[in-house]
């Protein structure tokens, strides 16, 4: 693991929000990163619409610096400061952006967006190089990684990019381009990293980075006693890729074939209302199914310890968007509860079945099912698949193992620039 030698480096990470309730990867990264002596300076491209809650974030709320709150005048200004500063890599810049915008259409929205994105690069540009930070990191392949690929230029050093699931199947613009033009391109999955092989992307760049749980995170003690009603839980925003109501439909069938259980839910998002009104449909009363609303990350891995079973059904959208490799179902398998889920992108690689727990094919409520019946009538399976999923975690999702990896690989860039 590297050592104190992290002092020396001054690093900047760009992400769509930061402190995000729905990224708490992107900010442990931070915080892990401050505690091997490596000064990162952060910015957000917005302001968090849920910030984070917990007190190790005090410092970090108050030196993020969020891109797209600096008024237009001023990023105009920017973008002329820069070009006096440093022409060559202004110039570098926009020669890559007019590619790009041939590339995308010249008069679309994608385009326009480029050119906004530009704008404000020269804002984040001359940022890094008044911080003098060394290296750029990126989280998410789209906006902040249209912006990074111009501000990088400017400010006359290099960034990596950590891509996750929306960013490529969903947003995925330019990916081969960003994968060229970055010194490293990480991503949480095999799965990610063939999607990404497959486009023809130079997979000499493309590194895998797992996204993980803190290993000092100490789950709460799982109760002895067994809950009166069999209780399946799940965690997640409200949205189609969840797959929350193919849930809702395989509890469903279990009442009708008379089992005594209860589903929880825990999230709110934009299908609460359709997924009540199915709830209803169904004929499921508020004993056999409660919605919770959204938790705060500190009352999670609480919620999680008092379930008999997780259950994250994820399934791909309309729009092609999926999951990559949630992390609530790595804190799930580290509270002791068994978990099911599907066998969607990277999830395969952390929930292995009937070793870590149980997969089962995505929008499929009849299997779904039968894994959950699986779990009621065989605690002996219960147990072992709990015992194969903590170490599973402990051996490739613990975010010190993640962290000094990505590290390492930063390390490397700035020592190869300054030969």
């Amino acid at each position: 693991m590297p050592d104190k030698a992290g002092a020396s480096i001054k690093i900047a990470y760009l992400a769509p929000e930061i402190p995000a309730l729905s990224a708490t990867f992107v900010y442990n990264e931070i915080l892990e990163l401050g505690k091997l002596g490596v000064e990162v300076k952060a910015f957000s491209v917005h302001r968090p619409a849920h910030i984070a809650s917990e007190s190790s974030l005090t410092e970090l709320k108050k030196a993020v610096f969020h891109l797209y709150e600096i008024s237009k005048g001023q990023v105009v200004l920017d973008n002329f400061i820069m070009l006096f500063r440093n022409p060559m890599g202004y110039l570098k810049a926009a020669t890559r952006l007019i590619g790009d915008i041939f590339r995308q259409g010249v008069i679309t929205r994608s385009a326009l967006g480029l050119v906004y994105r530009f704008l404000y690069a020269a804002t984040l540009a001359k940022q890094l190089k008044q911080a003098d930070v060394q290296h750029l990191h990126v989280h998410f392949a789209h906006i902040p990684t249209d912006i990074a690929m111009y501000a990088a230029p400017m400010a006359g050093i290099v960034f990596s990019v950590q891509a996750h699931a929306n960013d490529l199947f969903e947003r995925g613009w330019l990916l081969k381009q960003k994968v060229s033009r970055s010194v490293f391109f990480a991503t949480i999955s095999e799965f990610n990293q063939r999607f990404l092989e497959n486009l023809k992307a130079d997979s000499n760049k493309i590194k895998i980075v797992r996204c993980g749980v803190d290993q000092n995170w100490q789950p709460p003690a799982k109760s002895l006693n067994k809950n009166e009603i069999f209780t399946i839980g799940t965690v997640g925003r409200l949205v189609e890729k969840k797959g929350i109501d193919t849930l809702i439909n395989a509890i469903s069938k279990l009442v009708k074939d008379g089992r005594k259980v209860r589903l929880q839910i825990a999230g709110n998002g934009p299908l609460e209302t359709e997924l009540k009104q199915q709830t209803v449909s169904l004929g499921l009363v508020d004993d056999q199914l409660q919605f919770l609303g959204a938790l705060s990350h500190d009352k999670v891995a609480d919620f999680i310890s008092g379930l008999d079973v997780f259950v994250l059904p994820c399934k791909k959208d309309k729009q092609g968007d999926m999951d990559g490799i949630p992390v609530v179902l790595m804190e799930a398998m580290l509270c002791g509860v068994p978990v099911i889920s599907t066998e969607l992108s990277g999830i395969p690689e952390l929930v292995i079945n009937n070793l870590t727990g149980l997969t089962v094919p995505p929008d499929n409520e009849i299997e779904l099912a039968e894994a959950i019946y699986q779990l009621m009538d065989k605690p002996e399976t219960a147990l072992r698949l709990v015992s194969g999923a903590k170490q599973r975690v402990e051996n490739e999702f613990l975010l010190n193992k993640n962290v000094a990896k990505l590290l390492t690989l930063i390390q490397s860039s700035i020592n190869t620039r300054h030969k």
